[in-house]
């Protein structure tokens, strides 16, 4: 039976974005055609050096049109991409990669010294390949060391090979902190990534008119989910390495940018120096979603005053389900005043299922038979293969007849908008990513 492969937006955006930028990063201007061209050399090269189907290839680094290619490139040949949180330290990281066990390591210069500690360590014996995002000798680790470029200009195969998938469909291994507060690796198909990437096409209104500007780490679910989004609609996406404010209103205003996503802590520094900066009004912007975190009235109001025609979306999601569950319109531009964000004592409410999603609440002997509050769960395309170690893929722990459960408690109104009350362990959100209260000195 044929199916879906993230790859495949590739032949699209050659056709409808050819000649057209698809890509900016700095003073770099990429066009679809080159873009496409791009991932297809990357796929080749990395065939060649004996990356193969089923393998676990592990990217470090910033945002960068690198590291968007790879997002496609690895997959491409039935490789299984597993980026690393920048945020984790030395230690944080080589955990994830006992963990996942990859046979290539692809890194940006500022993790240069990650790379050095591993080709040093005999705990990484898997990791026959490494690779650099930029030129290794800007790294300090020249020998053996290729560049991503070096690989896109040597590649000799046929750049019209087909997309292949690895066993199960799974495209991505995505950490997260799970329910022990270590990283865990969410083994994420195929599948899941384009019909997220489809629903938010639908319910933001993501087109090949919108210019996207990557606030968010591709490290993260949302990052990745985003960027897929945005590929699939054939969009600009303009890069920064990583988020600033100065930066991101400096690329809003230079390039025209249409959409971005939010974490409250980023719409709260946007704002802070939007009135720093006595930056009254960006006209450009038109989509904004918001996940990791609901909006305060006051962000929402200050970013209605700030991004006056902009459209702000609330999203409700966890790696585990490929991204975001729920979708819930706060403002549109037509409206005179913006919605409230409902947070009451029965909760906080976050929107209704995208289509794709189906949710239930379970229930079990501790709560109340009156109650109408209970575990989240949600089944469907969306959900996770399960959680990666030693080379396989458990699917037993959180998944129970199909329905994934979310470790979140609600409840489910008459107009089938979802409550979330909040978590059965404790934990609290710094800057979109979990945080454990007995961890909270690892983060930063």
């Amino acid at each position: 039976m044929a199916s879906g492969h993230i790859a495949h937006c590739l032949g699209s955006l050659l056709s409808r974005r050819g000649s057209a930028t698809v890509a900016i990063s700095g003073g770099l201007h990429i066009t679809g055609a080159e873009l496409v061209d791009d991932v297809r050399r990357l796929a080749v090269g990395l065939s060649e050096r004996g990356v193969c189907p089923g393998d676990v290839v592990a990217v470090v680094g910033f945002n960068s049109v690198d590291y968007m290619e790879l997002l496609l490139a690895i997959p491409y040949i039935g490789a299984i991409i597993a980026p690393l949180n920048h945020r984790w330290s030395f230690e944080e990281a080589a955990h994830a990669l006992q963990l996942v066990r990859p046979s290539a390591f692809i890194f940006d210069g500022s993790y240069s010294s990650w790379a050095l500690r591993l080709k040093e360590s005999r705990r990484f014996s898997t990791i026959g390949l490494y690779l650099s995002m930029g030129d290794p000798v800007s790294t300090g680790l020249a020998a053996n060391i290729v560049s991503l470029d070096h690989i896109k200009r040597s590649s000799r195969g046929s750049t019209a090979m087909e997309p292949v998938s690895a066993p199960r469909d799974v495209a991505l291994i995505c950490f997260t902190s799970g329910t022990t507060g270590r990283p865990k690796g969410v083994a994420i198909s195929h599948t899941s990534l384009i019909v997220q990437s489809l629903a938010k096409i639908a319910l933001v209104g993501y087109g090949e008119d919108d210019v996207y500007l990557h606030t968010a780490p591709l490290c993260h679910i949302g990052g990745i989910s985003s960027c897929l989004a945005i590929l699939m609609a054939g969009g600009c996406h303009v890069l920064i390495p990583k988020f600033d404010t100065k930066s991101a209103f400096k690329a809003i205003q230079e390039h025209r940018v249409t959409c971005f996503i939010t974490v409250p802590a980023i719409m709260a520094d946007l704002l802070y120096y939007a009135r720093k900066d006595k930056i009254s009004e960006c006209k450009t912007v038109t989509k904004i979603l918001n996940g990791g975190g609901g909006l305060s009235d006051e962000l929402i109001n200050g970013a209605s005053r700030l991004f006056i025609h902009a459209a702000t979306f609330s999203a409700y999601g966890m790696t585990e389900a490929c991204s975001s569950l729920t979708f819930m319109p706060i403002n549109k531009p037509e409206l005179e005043e913006p919605n409230k964000l409902s947070n009451q004592s029965e909760g906080v409410c976050v929107g209704k299922p995208a289509p794709h999603v189906e949710i239930r609440i379970g229930r079990d002997d501790s709560i109340s038979s009156s109650s109408p509050m209970g575990k989240i769960l949600t089944r469907g395309l969306h959900t996770m293969v399960g959680y990666w170690g030693n080379n396989t893929v458990d699917t037993l722990e959180p998944v129970r007849n199909g329905w994934l459960d979310t470790g979140d408690t609600g409840w489910i109104d008459r107009t089938g908008n979802l409550w979330l009350m909040g978590r059965h362990k404790g934990r609290i959100k710094s800057g979109g990513e979990n945080v454990y209260p007995e961890e909270v000195l690892l983060f930063y």
